[in-house]
């Protein structure tokens, strides 16, 4: 069943469920919108329903900085209270604040 809305939000911190990542939306999927060999990479036994929003992330872990694109059930808000350090955030969102980050871009 698709569901209509999404739990999170654009400019809101979040880390995934079960990978020591965490990142900001900077957009989102109302449901899977990737390519299927990049869903059939995912182990089957983890693969993620298609039918569920999908986030995509400027996302840091401890290594390095990139894009994650995360199903809406293997995120968690992130409740550090600490920005992230990505270096594209500042191109699309304001200044950190409670917690989120405002978006600073048109949107179509």
């Amino acid at each position: 069943m698709l569901k209509s809305q999404a739990k999170y939000h654009l400019g809101q911190v979040v880390r995934h469920r079960k990978h020591p990542f965490r990142g900001v939306i900077f957009d989102v999927d109302a449901m899977f919108s990737n390519t299927q060999e990049w869903y059939d990479a995912i182990p089957e036994e983890s693969r993620p329903s298609k039918d569920q929003p999908f986030y995509h992330l400027l996302a840091e872990n401890e290594q390095s900085y990139y894009v994650a694109y995360v199903s809406e059930q293997n995120l968690l808000p992130d409740d550090t209270g600490q920005p992230v350090s990505h270096p594209d955030v500042c191109d699309l969102f304001g200044d950190f604040e409670d917690g989120h980050y405002p978006l600073q871009f048109q949107l179509n």
